[in-house]
Order: C-alpha cells, then sequence, then structure tokens
C-alpha cells in the first residue's frame, strides 16, 4: 500500500497519470481519498498527475491526536511535505468542501507551493457553521466523555476508519479519554474561529488579497449553497466561476460522488483552467 512518512506520521496516498502538471485534489468531509478517485482519474487522463489522499486520522493514514496548530493548519503543512517529497511542488491545488478549504489553506501557508486553485461545493453561512462543529469534532468529545476510547470507535465515522486501517484501533484505545477530549476541544475552537460566510474560517480581506488563478464551483447543498460559492467569486480578484446545470437543493447535504454525472464537465472546466494558467 502507498504509504510516505511525512512528519512522523504515516500517510496513505495515490497517485494517477505517468506525466505533466501535478493537481492535489482533496476529498471533502473527513472522507476517505476514494470519493475522489474516479474523478482524479478523468483528469488524469487528459495529461496530469493526481495526487489523492486520506489526512492524517481520516481514512487509512495513521491517526496522531496531538499539535498546537489547527487540523487544517496541520492537514496543509503534512500535504506540503506529500507533495514536497514526490517532487511535485509547485502544483495546482482542488477539491470539495473541506478539500477546498484546505486547498485555501495551502496558499496561506505555503503560496509558493500552489500554482492555482480549483475550489469545489464552497463551505459558508449559518447552515454549515451550526453542523460541521458537530459533524466534525462534537460528536465523538460525547462519545468520549461517555464510553471513553471504546465509545469513540463505534462511532460510525470511526468504524469506518478502523476498517481502512485497523492498526489505529490500537492507538486509539492506549489514549487518555482526556487527553483525545482536550485535543477535540482544542481543534474545535479553532474551527469556529474566524467569520462564518461567505466562506467559513475565511476573512474577506484575505479572500480579495489572493494574487493566484482561482477557479471557484458553486455547490447545491445546504451546507454548501451555491450563494456562497458566487460570494467567494466576487471576493477573489480575476477568479473565475463555473456554475455546473444544478439547483440548490433542500436537504443538507450532497455527497460529492453524486455529482458523477458532472465529473465530464468539470474535468474539462478543469484542464481548460489549468492549461489557461499553466
Amino acid at each position: 500500500m502507498p504509504y510516505a512518512l511525512i512528519r512522523s506520521v504515516k500517510i496513505f496516498y495515490e497517485t494517477f497519470g505517468d506525466h505533466g502538471p501535478w493537481l492535489a485534489l482533496n476529498s471533502g468531509g473527513r472522507n476517505s481519498h476514494a470519493e475522489m478517485v474516479p474523478f482524479a482519474k478523468q483528469i488524469a487522463q487528459q495529461g496530469f498527475r493526481v495526487l489523492v489522499h486520506d489526512r492524517r486520522n481520516t481514512g487509512a493514514s495513521q491517526m496522531l491526536f496531538e499539535g498546537t496548530d489547527g487540523e487544517e493548519e496541520i492537514w496543509a503543512d503534512d500535504l506540503y511535505e506529500l507533495m514536497k517529497s514526490l517532487n511535485a511542488l509547485p502544483a495546482y491545488f482542488g477539491g470539495s468542501s473541506a478539500g477546498a478549504r484546505l486547498s485555501m489553506m495551502m496558499r496561506r501557508r505555503h503560496p509558493d507551493a500552489v500554482k492555482a486553485l480549483l475550489l469545489m461545493r464552497v463551505t459558508g453561512g449559518d447552515f454549515a457553521a451550526g453542523r460541521l462543529p458537530n459533524m466534525y469534532y462534537l460528536q465523538f468529545i460525547n462519545a468520549a466523555k461517555e464510553n471513553g476510547m471504546e465509545g469513540v470507535c463505534h462511532t460510525q465515522p470511526y468504524i469506518d476508519r478502523l476498517a481502512l486501517n485497523p492498526d489505529n484501533r490500537a492507538y486509539l484505545m492506549s489514549l487518555d479519554p482526556k487527553q483525545y477530549i482536550a485535543q477535540q476541544e482544542y481543534w474545535l475552537e479553532k474551527f469556529l474561529q474566524g467569520p462564518r460566510s461567505p466562506v467559513m474560517g475565511m476573512e474577506n480581506t484575505e479572500l480579495q488579497q489572493f494574487n493566484l488563478p482561482v477557479l471557484v464551483v458553486p455547490g447545491n447543498d445546504k451546507t454548501h449553497a451555491s450563494e456562497n460559492g458566487v460570494a467567494a467569486h466576487q471576493l477573489i480578484p480575476g477568479s473565475e466561476l463555473f456554475k455546473l446545470p444544478t439547483t440548490d437543493q433542500d436537504v443538507d447535504l450532497i455527497a460529492f460522488p453524486l455529482w458523477e454525472e458532472f465529473y465530464p464537465l468539470l474535468t474539462e472546466r478543469f484542464v481548460k483552467f489549468m492549461h489557461h494558467h499553466p
């Protein structure tokens, strides 16, 4: 299995394509890289090398619940070192939802590594701000308070993650629940910092200072309302907006794989954008 030891953590990754510019394509939420694989393969067939990976504490990558940076900052530094180890920098960075936020975090922390950003399903607004803290942190904090680390391991997200890397269970069970809770509460506090809209965690002034090519593809559910993507485009100087033939749905979340019918359209637009900004 393709693992790289990145900053003392084993990061699971895959690459598609054997020539051309590099694109790091990042999944949403805390989802495995697998949700991006079909889309990544289509882009790779157009003459690009595409990397997908599981961030630490997600998917098949190693778990390590420590650090003084925010979780998304840690992920950005991991991704930078992973791409550097593959001699893949500078590169294009893109993704859906949390993957879009990670791409923007790359621009914040490692601007020289980023050629351009391809942002799908921008997250923002009161609904997302009310829903995501529980999804990402509170449900696991409560599970640990009620039933210790065994309770955490029995939540559905951790059942899925441990199925991909059973070795992580021994690490989780070795943790003092108080240590785990403290780290999750710290990351939750970091996550809640910054504005709620149009882009969670990104000040409008920072978006207005983006000085690189950006493509924005709005989402179409309540967590990724299209208005947030449009507003982000309006704030980012010179950015390009690509609207899919969708309408906003009154549902909490539409999973990225449900956009499968649009992968050819997205591939065509991504490839055109990257060729235009070499």
